[in-house]
């Protein structure tokens, strides 16, 4: 077959990137853009768009549909053609992908865990009994109740600078946001304190970002694989192992964090990976832990499954059918 012919001089034609318009989604897919554009000497350009979960602010994401309210209308794009690649906080990315779309890079991750802000209160801790604490995660909220359950916990939703002004308009005594997002945004002035991941554990791929492409875009796989940070790559694909094992979405009560040790001298670099399940109705909180160094996705995928198999054993199966998706 004849190699196709270019005309000599003509520049390739521009990426784009599909991506909400929030003003974190936007620095992110900004930052995405700059780096190719950096690396390849591409143009690179943005399409914004509003998805579902931006539009439904009145009720929680657990009871409309989960996060894939935030990523349906960009892969609409890139199966229409109108976009190459979508960027996603990883943690907003269903575990399981529609066929003809794969996860193409994964990126060096911010820092993945929760941030404690407030106005008038330093940390948790420091919360007076009855204190209004705003979050819609199930997630936090488990491990809030398990912490603090003399806390009132109300639902927060909107995007960041909507949840601040919430907080800054008194509805609030305190809320509990990404501390990656505060970050790359400017804010970690708002930040009062950092909570360790011993106290919570982060969501599994808090803190990086995923980007999306089609199957059939092998071309541009490669170079975004450049981007690819591997010990966050292999870290979140064992944390969404564990949530995919388990059916895990946004109305799932888990939470699954990897981390990264490198021994004293020469010693082996250790993955420590953990995961707990909450309990809609009582403060009770499973957990489970492995430790390994894996090396390809499969050897992280099956550290994934084998905390999510110690759960579901720890659990037991009122449990699971209790907080079944």
């Amino acid at each position: 077959m004849t190699a196709p012919t270019t005309v000599p001089g003509t520049p390739p034609s521009p990426w784009v990137i599909a991506t909400r318009e929030s003003r974190l989604a936007l620095w992110q897919a900004e930052h995405v853009r700059d780096l190719l554009h950096s690396r390849f000497q591409r143009t690179v350009s943005l399409l914004g768009m509003t998805t579902r979960g931006d539009q439904i602010l009145d009720r929680s994401l657990s009871k409309v549909g989960g996060k894939g309210l935030f990523v349906k209308e960009l892969e609409v794009a890139l199966a229409e053609g109108r976009a190459d690649l979508a960027v996603h906080s990883l943690k907003d990315l269903p575990m399981e992908l529609p066929e003809g779309f794969v996860l193409a890079c994964v990126m060096e991750r911010e820092d993945p865990r929760d941030a404690f802000v407030s106005n008038d209160f330093a940390t948790l801790d420091a919360l007076p009994p009855g204190a209004v604490v705003g979050t819609s995660s199930l997630r936090r909220m488990v491990q809030l109740r398990a912490l603090r359950p003399d806390l009132k916990i109300d639902p927060l939703r909107g995007n960041l600078d909507t949840r601040l002004r919430k907080l800054d308009d008194g509805h609030y005594a305190a809320i509990i946001l990404a501390a990656a997002g505060l970050k790359r945004l400017g804010l970690a002035h708002r930040i009062r304190q950092i909570i360790a991941a011993e106290v919570m554990l982060p969501a599994a791929g808090q803190g990086a970002l995923g980007l999306e492409i089609r199957q059939d875009h092998p071309d541009l796989a490669q170079p975004l694989a450049t981007l690819t940070h591997a010990p966050t790559w292999l870290a979140t694909l064992a944390e969404r192992a564990v949530s995919r094992a388990l059916g895990g979405s946004c109305s799932m009560p888990l939470a699954a964090y990897g981390h990264w040790t490198i021994a004293t001298g020469t010693g082996p670099t250790t993955l420590t990976l953990r995961a707990l399940l909450g309990h809609p109705e009582h403060t009770t909180l499973v957990h489970a832990q492995a430790q390994g160094a894996p090396q390809t996705p499969d050897e992280a995928e099956s550290m994934g499954l084998d905390v999510a198999r110690q759960l579901q054993s720890a659990a037991g199966p009122q449990w699971l059918a209790a907080i079944a998706p």
